[in-house]
């Protein structure tokens, strides 16, 4: 499996960021998250203790149905179909569709990275000093 890479930003960051490079102004780099929270809390909520367990339970037991999850969980199907396609938005799971309309989870990552910037200055790699140069 893969690591996804996400973000914290505002809508107002996303958007001009997005403007950025739709225009051509900005390039994206493969380093650069690809899905973006609007904060830390939005961040911890989706990926909470217990919404990392069902991910675990859904990768170690690939459940065949919604139905199936519920029965391994003893959560009811609605909150689990609720839960789940907040955590595909985020591209965490696929839901697939299969036969009869049968929905299926599936993790899409095992492993998640927050690039979290304490400051608006330049990325860490550009921050870096070059070999040679004096530290501070």
């Amino acid at each position: 499996m893969t690591t996804l890479k996400v973000g914290i930003a505002s809508y107002e960051e996303m958007k001009a960021r997005t403007i950025a490079v739709a225009r051509g102004e900005r390039r994206v780099s493969r380093a650069e998250p690809k899905v973006w929270f609007t904060s830390t809390e939005s961040f911890a909520k989706v990926l909470s203790a217990g919404n990392r367990a069902l991910l675990r339970i859904i990768a170690e037991k690939a459940p065949g149905s919604l139905d199936e999850l519920a029965r391994i969980t003893g959560k009811a199907k609605s909150n689990l179909s609720r839960t789940l396609k907040t955590m595909e938005g985020y591209g965490l799971v696929r839901l697939e569709r299969g036969e009869r309309g049968r929905i299926t989870p599936k993790v899409m990552h095992d492993r998640v990275e927050l690039d979290l910037p304490l400051s608006r200055g330049p990325s860490p790699a550009a921050r870096r000093p070059r070999r040679g140069a004096p530290r501070p």
